[in-house]
């Protein structure tokens, strides 16, 4: 439902971005020439409004490259399937652009969904799983259905990490049973990094304009990094993970994925509210906003506290080049920076794992209870026995992690709920509130992970270190976004701080991305 705040505020902000298109247009579009590479929403609008292109103009073109790229030429494997009404729902939405009807700034933008995001269409839902290939879920999730509220196009669903990464040892990010192995765009032969995958590498590529990915430990960041591209992790409970394909009630949350900071902003206000199905956004209530552009300031640093987290330091001389360029650049601009050297104890990294094991049973289970009487899975028993059956499913790594969830305790046991204690105090109290509260920080900042390493399905992956751990163990907020380039491969700079303060975070990133623009296109390198 748009309320009249809401409907005034993307009124503002469009009539905004139609007045400044002239700034943002990196090139001429036309009916005949359309490209998309690195086309923006703003773009995207304008040329709607000028009427150079039509919604289904635009969906078919993005079809067309999807299928030179992914399926074709590169075979990047980033799209496990197209939506096979995309080209319908896009001529029933250019009648309603037709009648002035447009209440969105996502109104006609193609948007791809990770495939553990239930859509009520002809598509199924399979985690990247063999065993629910032909899973057809009941309803729409509240993602998918704020999505189609607003306008915008679910264009297909993306490879992952099968079980979003959660399956068992030696995994190899972007691989699954259904999709086979997602290809970093940059170098062909290196890793996207998981388990949002496909949703990175797409965005990265213009096969969509934006995506949404998933994230218990990692998952969003660690592939916008790898992909040179921007992510939003947002505190958990602030977008609803209802029709979500659980790991983690405690961790879990879906976000945004853009080329640039104001596109994936523009998704995140569209997402956000509270859903009764998931009790975890009743806590974003008041805390979440429907649109965070206003928080979009070029010039916000000055003045601002920002702690550098030097535990990455040392591990890849690389890396730290290139942190400290960024932490030049963001002193420069009147902000003070602090060192710290930890955030949390070593404890809660295992108290995570085993809050993780025993919340997976109990997810997945209510999860293939939704999909009714006729669900392929009917438990995580039946799960297990069908990839010991199947021919491609356990052909490299195990499921080590589905059989451990299998012999944990519920979520009503006294040691769950100890467990789950300790771990928010020692992530939240006595970890990141603390080192804010102690040095006074606006937010702390940190390099989020190494060059993408070599895709090895034998070996599984080997990066060298991410710095995701802190805010997922808290369930707070993280933004990734592109920090430099390291022989041709992209890597990302996280800024992450409390609960709920993602209009803060935003004005931080926004001031570093608009002053260092490090965002290239990929060039596909074999």
């Amino acid at each position: 439902m748009i309320t009249k705040n809401k409907f005034g505020a993307i009124m503002l902000f469009l009539a905004f971005h139609f007045l400044t298109i002239s700034a943002l247009m990196s090139q001429k579009i036309n009916s005949k020439t359309l490209q998309l590479e690195e086309l923006t929403i703003a773009q995207l609008q304008q040329g709607y409004a000028n009427k150079s292109f039509t919604i289904k103009e635009v969906v078919k073109a993005y079809l067309e490259r999807i299928n030179s790229i992914d399926k074709n030429g590169p075979q990047l494997h980033s799209i496990i399937i197209t939506n096979p009404d995309a080209l319908k729902i896009a001529e029933a939405l250019d009648r309603q652009m037709q009648s002035g009807v447009t209440l969105s700034p996502l109104f006609g933008v193609p948007v791809l969904l990770k495939d553990n995001i239930d859509t009520h269409d002809r598509m199924p839902n399979t985690a990247g799983s063999r065993a629910l290939m032909h899973s057809f879920p009941l309803a729409d999730s509240y993602v998918a259905k704020r999505l189609r509220e607003a306008g915008a196009i679910i264009l297909g669903k993306t490879n992952l990490s099968e079980w979003a990464n959660f399956r068992g040892h030696l995994s190899t990010s972007g691989w699954s049973g259904v999709g086979g192995q997602t290809k970093n765009p940059y170098e062909l032969s290196r890793n996207p990094c998981g388990s949002s995958s496909g949703s990175a590498v797409a965005v990265s590529a213009s096969l969509c304009m934006i995506a949404i990915g998933t994230e218990t430990n990692g998952s969003i960041v660690c592939p916008s990094h790898s992909n040179g591209i921007v992510g939003i992790k947002p505190t958990v409970g602030l977008i609803s993970r209802s029709g979500v394909i659980p790991i983690s009630y405690t961790q879990d949350t879906s976000g945004p994925m853009a080329r640039t900071l104001t596109d994936a902003v523009i998704g995140l206000g569209v997402l956000t509210g509270i859903d009764t199905a998931d009790a975890k956004t009743l806590e974003s209530n008041g805390k979440f906003v429907s649109d965070y552009t206003p928080f979009l300031k070029k010039r916000s640093l000055t003045g601002k506290r920002i702690g550098l987290y030097k535990a990455p330091y040392g591990i890849n001389y690389k890396v730290d080049t290139l942190m400290n360029e960024a932490v030049a650049f963001i002193k420069s601009q009147g902000a003070e920076v602090i060192e710290i050297e930890k955030i949390e104890e070593p404890e809660v990294e295992n108290l995570s794992f085993e809050i993780m094991l025993m919340e997976y049973k109990d997810g997945l289970n209510k999860y293939f209870q939704s999909l009714g009487q006729n669900a392929v899975i009917k438990n995580l028993e039946e799960l297990i026995t069908f990839n010991k059956k199947d021919t491609i499913e356990l052909a490299y790594f195990n499921q080590l992690y589905l059989e451990m969830a299998l012999t944990k305790p519920t979520i009503d046991s006294e040691i769950y709920k100890e467990t789950l204690a300790k771990m928010m105090e020692g992530s939240r109290k006595n970890g990141i509130d603390k080192v804010m509260d102690d040095n006074k920080l606006d937010a702390i900042m940190a390099p989020t992970g190494t060059p993408a390493w070599k895709t090895d399905l034998i070996n599984g992956d080997s990066f060298h270190f991410g710095t995701s751990s802190p805010t997922a163990h808290a369930g707070y907020p993280n933004i990734s976004l592109p920090m430099g380039f390291i022989d041709g491969m992209p890597v990302g700079i996280s800024f992450f701080g409390r609960a709920w303060s993602e209009p803060l975070l935003i004005e931080i990133a926004y001031s570093y991305e608009q002053g260092t623009k490090h965002r290239k296109a990929p060039t596909y390198r074999e």
